[in-house]
């Protein structure tokens, strides 16, 4: 019996899910290690000017001295950018330079105010003409999501690691439990932009994760 078009197609996409295990979170990680390094450097051969903007930090970023949140963004960046170029510990920290990312557009590229969806839209730019520019951030914060939810791929030290202590391969669980980490993720961050929203997604975690907890007890 001939392969039918679907049949043909699904080999296809197999194949390029196959290689994309290796190549789809190599490209991110190498992109984004080479923004959060460039910008980490600049902050470390920089002088620290978080004290002009201390105020504009969300919660509880703005109770930390301006001189301990310059040397941890500093440090995050640079040590954030060489996790992502090796693909070490890798969730871990796409994670901390999401919140690292959120904070820093909350501080400076968010619109100070606005009433609804439509002005909010304006400040998704690069040039700031007094709506926000908050585009780039928010596209390295897209980028960052696939490096915490799936982590570096076989192409790095965290899938070697994983390899030489025997361990198997994942399986994608999509269960309850999974869907309240997932809006633990979402929400965490998004806290610092739109609190309201943020909070309600990380409440809908725990209340997610408590259901969990008691269904399989």
């Amino acid at each position: 019996m001939s392969p039918t078009l679907t049949d043909r197609w699904q080999a296809l996409t197999e194949r390029l899910d196959g290689v994309g295990d290796w190549l789809a979170p190599l490209g991110l990680r190498l992109l984004l290690a080479w923004e959060f390094w460039e910008s980490g450097i600049e902050k470390y051969r920089g002088e620290n000017w978080f004290a002009d903007i201390q105020s504009s930090f969300p919660f509880p970023f703005n109770h930390v001295p301006a001189n301990i949140s310059w040397g941890m963004a500093t440090w995050f960046e640079i040590l954030g950018a060489l996790a992502l170029l090796f693909g070490l510990g890798t969730r871990f920290f796409a994670f901390s330079l999401l919140v690292l990312t959120m904070v820093a557009t909350a501080a400076v590229h968010w619109p100070a105010d606005w009433m609804s969806l439509s002005e909010l839209a304006k400040g998704y730019a690069i040039s700031n003409e007094g709506f926000g520019n908050f585009k780039l951030p928010l596209i390295f914060a897209v980028m960052l999501l696939p490096l915490v939810f799936r982590g570096a791929g076989c192409f790095s030290l965290d899938a070697l690691l994983a390899k030489s202590i025997g361990k198997q391969a994942p399986v994608r669980n999509h269960d309850t439990f999974a869907w309240s980490l997932g809006l633990f993720v979402l929400g965490l961050p998004l806290i610092t932009l739109m609190p309201a929203l943020g909070a309600a997604l990380v409440a809908i975690a725990v209340l997610l994760a408590l259901t969990s907890a008691f269904l399989f007890a």
